[in-house]
């Protein structure tokens, strides 16, 4: 289904939402001790919302369990035992299924990950598509860097090397997000920054929480799609001040205020899987091939932001990690 308009998307906020139990209320994440569900998945913040909320509406919510990428220090996905530490961001959510899988605990099922392998020594994991988001770059509202904010890739990378220290007559302080995050990884794949090459004016946020930049200076990658969940009441409102800037000259929103699938930073995200399960009486019919589970709920993926996509489920993209 595609979303024609903000009245369009306004409508399939009140749909979803009765889908949802309540009205622009966030997806509960971690389930109540005691009342596990079958499939136990950990890792990415950027679709945690998003995976939340197909937890309720798949199979009338007994199937899927999404854990928050932050919260308690510790989470536990079965009735009894598998206490773990709670996995924040893609990487750490697919070693923390790695671990699973090398050590045969049943404890998880598969990772969130906004992010594609980035090591395909083996096929051990599977990673299947389910939606499109974008990332571009969020400033504060109030600061001067918010002046028809557009920005090309050599001056991102520019910034994030330290190498561009000011715009606008402000003094840039660059975020990016926590390490084991595939929103950075993404991003600083996009502008072509390494690791290495991230300079020493660049701090760390929780990402895609607004509520990080406090300074005119600041300047941050956002998913787009977190953006528009946030900023239209489906998920807890963390946008803080910021705005979302352009890119090489093209809108992260298209007119009617939906995700631009075709702006220059955009990415499938995924849920990883074992390969070796892809066959599992649960997982397959959840996760793999256009009529799975998830793969139905459009209206649920579209409600958190995101685009629906027509690879939706294949299992092709393989990896360690």
């Amino acid at each position: 289904m595609n979303v024609k308009s903000r009245a369009r998307l306004g409508a399939v906020v009140g749909v979803a939402a009765l889908a949802l139990g309540a009205m622009a209320a966030p997806a509960v994440a971690d389930p109540a001790d005691g009342s596990h569900r079958l499939l136990a998945g950990v890792g990415s913040d950027t679709t945690q919302d998003v995976v939340n909320g197909l937890s309720e509406t798949v199979d009338g919510g007994g199937t899927i369990a999404s854990y928050d990428a932050t919260g308690s220090a510790t989470i536990q996905t079965r009735d009894t035992g598998c206490v773990i530490n709670r996995p924040n961001g893609s990487s750490a959510g697919i070693d923390a299924l790695r671990n699973a899988v090398d050590n045969n605990t049943g404890c998880l099922d598969f990772a969130r990950s906004s992010r594609v392998p980035a090591d395909t020594s083996t096929t051990d994991l599977t990673w299947i598509p389910f939606a499109r988001d974008a990332v571009t770059v969020a400033v504060r509202s109030d600061s001067a860097l918010n002046n028809n904010l557009n920005l090309t890739t050599a001056q991102l990378a520019a910034i994030y090397t330290c190498q561009t220290t000011t715009l606008n007559g402000v003094t840039l302080a660059p975020l990016l997000p926590q390490a084991n995050s595939g929103t950075r990884s993404f991003f600083l794949g996009q502008i072509g920054v390494t690791e290495a090459q991230v300079g020493s004016c660049v701090g760390t946020m929780e990402e895609h929480d607004g509520r990080y930049l406090t300074a005119a200076g600041n300047i941050a990658p956002y998913s787009i799609a977190k953006y528009i969940a946030q900023t239209s009441g489906v998920v807890d409102d963390i946008h803080g001040a910021t705005v979302l800037g352009k890119v090489n000259g093209v809108s992260p929103t298209k007119a009617d205020g939906t995700l631009n699938v075709s702006f220059p930073y955009s990415r499938d995200v995924y849920d990883v899987v074992p390969t070796s399960k892809l066959s599992d009486s649960v997982i397959n019919p959840t996760f793999v091939g256009a009529n799975s589970s998830v793969c139905a709920e459009t209206a649920t993926i579209e409600l958190y932001g995101f685009g629906a996509i027509s690879n939706c489920g294949t299992t092709t993209l393989k990896g360690e990690r």
